[in-house]
């Protein structure tokens, strides 16, 4: 049996006259007595047929009368021009009237509406029926989509000379930032492999070994709470070259950017991408990945008030810490006090600040509860530090850099979206570049790799890193910003195992513990390694990005939910003991469950 002369958006005023042989879905009906007409569709679009009492057999139009949408259907027919044409359907000039007509497999009761649009669809059921949801046309536009950007990749990487190369799923336990998921092994008891959190170690084995440029779309696991944006899989286009700069490697990568930028909008990016350093991106945006496509920047307030009769202010700076503030434009009379509290209550909550205080200008002057402690020429240099005018409200935040950037660039953020100041048409890359080598943690009150451990130091930064010093080290990095969103991150890599060997030592760990954790890696390194450097894309996360979706799994084929669970398969699940028994494995939460 033929099923398919034509795909279903195939047929043009070119077809007519011709015989055809359609097969596919049927996604609307409508009976008219003796006409019943049925638009048939599949992955590539929709074609009307009509089943004609004076042209199909009788018993042909009974059945057609009897479909239910969903079912799949094949047809015979002959291609007319339309009499009302559909100027919204590619295939609207033309019409297909059928002569014969088998049901290849009928529909149950559906449990959602496959056509048409309903942005109110309950996700939970659209994740229980996914291979239902797949049908619906705007998820079908995002796995197209997909398709596109991952053959964009690939032409592009080849035309730059890059192999692709797979590395292994089970592999070693690395600390990477995020918890492993384990793999029990079998043959090996009380051993485990661990799931990639990023295939870095062996990227940069791949480059000792002579590859020179490599990439992979590799599966990646991290074991990290869910949310908007994030999955505990995921694929990661992953990018490494040797014997390369750090410019040189942006400049690769940037081309990549907008080759897929435009195979995904049809729009073309014809400008350098910006380059901002951490420092500044933190100073000016609160946000390491901050959305440059409106204003509202930090302003900082720290010298102003370091001396002022506010004691909130005045301690906070005495111990270190920082004020800074945000203006609202036109937002005084927005803010009512329960708005106010309500962003308060965000910074508190997310951020760990201790309150935010607020300053509104009014047509009748200043208004503010913090206003009696502070004089006028503070209260006027404020003003002039923010910039705010009549209308404006000054959010201001004192605390530890890390909590007010944290909190007041989420308040910035938020400010942009409800007031309406970021043109949702409109996409700017950033380069972040310059990230410190260390953070400290404040709960494990120790250093720890703002990237990762094998991340290079700047030149500049290296004799002072050599001497002994900590804070302020600067690295060879890079970050790819799109819309606020960090698409993509790298570093030029440390080839130098001496210089590796200190940077382990001041992120605590001991030679016997480095050996432990990275020796089949710094083993490598003995044997000529060349410099290196690249970088990884969430690729999830970029598609999601440029087709304005609110979630990362409005792009993945089969996601899970905030709770990290499978609804359509219910994984994860229990197993049964022969399982763990072979694994040399017991539950003890089945146990205490059970009892």
């Amino acid at each position: 049996m033929i099923y398919k002369t034509h795909n279903l958006g195939e047929l043009r005023k070119e077809n007519i006259g011709q015989e055809v042989i359609l097969s596919g879905w049927v996604d609307t009906k409508r009976d008219l007595g003796g006409l019943t007409f049925v638009d048939m569709r599949d992955r590539e679009g929709k074609t009307q047929v009509i089943f004609d009492i004076d042209v199909a057999p009788k018993d042909v139009v009974e059945q057609a009368q009897k479909l239910k949408n969903e079912s799949v259907i094949r047809i015979v027919g002959e291609v007319k021009e339309r009499q009302s044409k559909n100027p919204n359907m590619p295939t609207g000039d033309i019409e297909v009237f059928a002569k014969e007509l088998t049901v290849l497999n009928s529909c149950d009761v559906l449990p959602f509406q496959i056509s048409g649009i309903d942005d109110n669809l309950n996700e939970n059921i659209r994740l229980k029926y996914r291979y239902l949801d797949i049908r619906r046309s705007r998820m079908l536009h995002n796995l197209k989509m997909r398709h596109k950007m991952i053959m964009a990749i690939r032409n592009y990487m080849d035309k730059e000379g890059f192999l692709d190369i797979d590395t292994p799923l089970l592999t070693k336990s690395t600390p990477e930032g995020a918890r492993d998921f384990l793999v029990p092994c079998r043959i090996s008891p009380g051993d485990f492999y661990a799931l990639p959190q990023s295939p870095q170690l062996f990227k940069q084995l791949l480059m000792i070994g002579g590859i020179e440029r490599y990439f992979q779309l590799a599966k990646c696991f991290r074991d990290e709470d869910l949310r908007a944006d994030r999955q505990f899989e995921f694929v990661q286009l992953d990018i490494e070259m040797s014997f390369v700069t750090m410019e040189d490697v942006m400049r690769t990568i940037e081309g990549l950017a907008k080759d897929v930028f435009t195979a995904i909008t049809g729009e073309e990016v014809n400008y350098t991408f910006q380059k901002m350093p951490y420092a500044e991106a933190m100073s000016r945006f609160g946000s390491d990945k901050p959305d440059i496509r409106f204003g509202v920047e930090l302003k900082d307030l720290t010298e102003i008030v370091r001396n002022s009769g506010f004691k909130a202010f005045q301690e906070t700076v005495a111990n270190g810490g920082i004020v800074k503030a945000v203006v609202a434009p036109q937002g005084a009379e927005r803010f009512s006090r329960k708005i106010i509290g309500e962003y308060e209550e965000h910074a508190k909550r997310y951020f760990g600040a201790k309150g935010m205080a607020y300053i509104k200008i009014t047509e009748e002057g200043i208004n503010s509860p913090i206003a009696k402690f502070l004089s006028e020429d503070e209260m006027k240099a404020i003003v002039e530090t923010t910039g705010a005018v009549k209308g404006d409200i000054i959010l201001i935040i004192a605390d530890k850099a890390k909590v007010v950037y944290g909190a007041l660039g989420a308040i910035r953020t938020r400010i942009g979206k409800e007031f309406n100041l970021i043109n949702p048409d409109e996409f700017k890359f950033l380069w972040v570049v310059d990230f410190p080598m260390f953070q400290y943690d404040e709960e494990e009150k120790r250093y720890k790799a703002e990237h990762h451990p094998f991340t290079s130091i700047k030149d500049e930064d290296l004799n002072a890193f050599l001497n002994g010093q900590t804070e302020n080290i600067r690295t060879n990095t890079y970050d790819m910003v799109l819309n606020g969103f960090e698409i993509g991150g790298g570093s030029i890599r440390i080839f130098n195992p001496e210089i590796q060997s200190k940077v382990f030592d001041r992120l605590g760990l001991t030679p016997e513990e480095a050996k432990t954790k990275f020796g089949f890696f710094l083993d490598a390194f003995k044997y000529g390694a060349p410099p290196h450097g690249g970088l990884a894309f969430g690729l999830d996360r970029w598609l999601m990005v440029m087709l304005k979706e609110n979630s990362i799994r409005d792009v993945i084929p089969f996601p899970k939910t905030n709770k990290g669970q499978c609804l359509m398969t219910e994984a994860p699940g229990e197993v049964d003991d022969g399982q763990l028994e072979e694994l040399y494995l017991k539950s003890t939460y089945v146990e205490e469950k059970n009892q």
